[in-house]
């Protein structure tokens, strides 16, 4: 199984540094291209590449995220949609070759409300949480409708070092009688440091605790961005290759690369 994200991701990134030239963004610019709590119309493009899975080393996997967030009421409330579109294993064939599901993942979306003040130094936003069974295949989706929370937290006080985190909960309340329940956990600490002109270091890696079965996986990023304007948009391009340092359970990735490019108008 190819996946040619990389590749297509560089293309993408010398296009919009040309689009861009000679229009470098502004401090509060780049803050806002990595504020997940930012009053702002934002588009991103997303993926996941795991190349190897511990339980065994020649499977691999994919996700592509395609994600709209949309502010209301002057930014105090913000909605975000993702949905994901997966390659992951789904047993053996007959002779033993991996076998994959290929298609549309769950449809996930939240709601939050900024109780800070739009030019506080700290964001901080809350609101439920709603997962709707929407894959194309089992091995794709939990086959549950949940229901759960959503925690956003963002500090930009320093023009160097911003950093914040994500906190969702998400528990199956119906849905397929055959499925397993769900009751996941999922943390992403924020850590990004800028370089100047629009350039940023940055790790956000996921940690999964999915607490039915008490499996888990903490990984640590390491990744570099760039943030370009054209016009009246803002590209937020990145790449981020993600080690996990702790995990439990089977079907946990040994390593990902997590990249994509993010769109603000």
């Amino acid at each position: 199984m190819k996946i040619p994200f990389i590749s297509t991701l560089l293309s993408i990134l010398l296009l919009v540094s040309q689009l861009a030239h000679g229009q470098g963004p502004s401090e509060e610019e780049v803050k806002k291209a990595n504020n997940p709590l930012a009053n702002s119309k934002a588009l991103n493009l997303q993926n996941y590449y795991i190349p190897t899975l511990y339980d065994n080393p020649n499977l691999k996997a994919n996700t592509a995220l395609i994600r709209y967030a949309m502010p209301f009421a002057d930014g105090k409330v913000l909605m975000r949609a993702t949905l994901p579109l997966g390659t992951t294993p789904s047993g053996y064939s007959p002779n033993g070759s991996p076998k994959y599901s290929s298609g549309l993942g769950d449809l996930n979306f939240f709601v939050t409300y900024t109780f800070s003040k739009p030019d506080a130094k700290t964001l901080l936003g809350v609101g439920p949480q709603v997962v709707l069974p929407t894959a194309s295949a089992d091995a794709l989706g939990a086959g549950k409708w949940q229901l759960g929370g959503a925690f956003v937290a963002f500090n930009a006080a320093s023009p160097a070092f911003q950093w914040g985190g994500l906190i969702t909960y998400q528990t199956s309340i119906a849905g397929d009688e055959d499925r397993v329940s769900t009751a996941l956990l999922v943390v992403q600490p924020i850590l990004l440091f800028q370089l100047g002109k629009g350039a940023y270091l940055r790790s956000t890696a996921l940690w999964n605790f999915n607490l039915y079965n008490n499996a888990y996986n903490v990984p640590f990023g390491v990744g570099a961005g760039h943030v370009a304007k054209a016009g009246n948009l803002l590209f937020n391009i990145f790449l981020e290759p993600q080690f996990t340092v702790l995990h439990e359970g089977a079907g946990q990735p040994a390593l990902q690369f997590f990249g994509g490019i993010n769109c603000q108008f």
